[in-house]
């Protein structure tokens, strides 16, 4: 397995992402949408999920396909991303048609970012213009760090931010995760620079600095109440996935978060995968083809996780990687 050329989750072909912040308010939105509707299912692990149109996702729901995947800041006032989101597709002639009407599907999940020392006096709730001006970024570049709904994110020591990462497998499926951490954890080892994540970098994508023995003890937290953390992803691949298949999908890539944050999946957090598939590449062995692109949907979103930390940028109320264990 090796990375895709951009190393992001644009490398599944059809799929692209836009992302939008606003610096005064310290946060943005991130958006994965394609040419084409595309399947997706959901798997939430964390205490105090924030979320719009999850339940849609479900194997057993009517709805097959989506339109787009949405990953906000701003806690529950981020939802609203997704209002911007719809208003752009439909504009675009995008959704399912409904009694003359173009009904775009767009599930969002939120983070909770309120507290980061942001602009928040806000009148009008600005996440839906937020979400509008990331769907109309949408391209297959995709910018790391301190952007999107990345942008006002912490983790228990350092400043959080947006990953991806991309694998290609040999049975010629690619499989690609985008992030927003802002956990209660940490993406590195005690005081150190090494991330958790070591053991699955793929040379040097996040410093290269290996993996240091873990000190005793319990691992640095936040000092968070209930529902002020969250890491939100996506895993998407060009696999023929059906919903139940998207749904394992997404099942196995939380193991990518438990490898990258501890701790992870606590009460504080809201830790939710989103699985999308394109279904552009049959399965040639269903059982074993399904096994592989879960394992390669963990071991991104791992990786997906430290790139988010390292490539953070300086501001806000926490240091960033760089800032600490940089050149």
């Amino acid at each position: 397995m090796r990375p895709g050329p951009r190393n992001a989750i644009t490398d599944v072909s059809g799929l692209l992402v836009g992302q939008a912040q606003d610096a005064a308010l310290r946060s943005g939105v991130t958006v994965l949408t394609g040419a084409a509707p595309f399947t997706a299912s959901v798997d939430v692990m964390g205490g105090a999920p924030g979320t719009r149109e999850t339940d849609l996702l479900a194997p057993d729901r009517l709805v097959q396909a989506v339109d787009a995947l949405v990953l906000s800041g701003g806690s529950a006032f981020g939802l609203d991303a997704a209002s911007g989101v719809a208003d752009a597709l439909r504009a675009a002639g995008r959704g399912f048609e409904a009694a003359g009407q173009r009904v775009p599907i767009v599930p969002a999940a939120i983070l909770f970012d309120l507290g980061n020392g942001g602009d928040k006096g806000w009148s009008t709730n600005p996440y839906a213009a937020l979400g509008r001006a990331a769907f109309e970024a949408a391209g297959t570049e995709v910018a790391l760090g301190s952007h999107g709904a990345g942008y006002g994110a912490t983790t228990a020591t350092l400043r959080g931010g947006i990953g991806t990462a991309s694998l290609m497998l040999e049975s010629g499926h690619m499989v690609g995760a985008l992030v927003a951490v802002n956990a209660v954890g940490s993406a590195t080892i005690g005081d150190g620079a090494e991330f958790w994540a070591a053991p699955w970098e793929i040379g040097a994508e996040f410093g290269g600095r290996g993996l240091a023995m873990p000190p005793g003890g319990q691992p640095p937290t936040k000092l968070a109440r209930a529902g002020e953390s969250t890491t939100i992803a996506i895993v998407a691949t060009n696999a023929a996935l059906d919903k139940p298949g998207c749904r394992r999908m997404a099942v196995a890539a939380q193991d990518g978060i438990a490898r990258a944050l501890l701790p992870s999946h606590t009460p504080l957090d809201g830790d939710l995968v989103f699985a999308a598939a394109t279904g552009a590449r049959p399965l040639t062995e269903p059982v074993g083809d399904a096994l592989w692109i879960g394992h390669a949907a963990a071991t991104c979103l791992a990786r997906a996780i430290a790139r988010a930390v390292f490539h953070a940028a300086p501001g806000g109320p926490q240091p960033c990687w760089q800032e600490r264990f940089g050149p």
